[in-house]
């Protein structure tokens, strides 16, 4: 979800890439909080970290305590920001998924661009 929002609505500053410590697909439930606010969702997919850990990065961002917890070491030194977000998935609420889509954008804009 992050990935999406950050690269709809900031795609002029930086991409971003995102990747789970243990990716089981994206959560429909996602997919539609994302296009009820007209993000094109047809090209996301769940991605495992593993096949970032070669990519050259500026920064990494872990946004729930067992990614921060569980994130492995990429080769080149960066930086790191951590932002711990409810994960909706464990409540497969749908106002869940908007409460935490509207945390992560605000988040965004009022502290992430910032740092970018």
């Amino acid at each position: 979800m992050a990935e999406a929002l950050f690269n709809h609505y900031f795609s002029e500053v930086a991409e971003a890439k995102s990747a789970g410590t243990d990716p089981t697909g994206v959560n429909p439930l996602t997919l539609k909080v994302l296009e009820e606010i007209g993000i094109d969702t047809k090209n996301l997919r769940s991605k495992s970290v593993q096949e970032m850990l070669n990519e050259d990065f500026d920064l990494v961002i872990t946004v729930c305590d067992n990614a921060k917890e569980s994130c492995p070491v990429f080769p080149k030194p960066l930086r790191k920001i951590h932002q711990s977000f409810e994960d909706p998935a464990a409540s497969n609420d749908i106002e869940v998924f908007r409460r935490v889509r509207d945390e992560i954008l605000r988040w965004m804009k009022n502290s992430l661009i910032l740092e970018v």
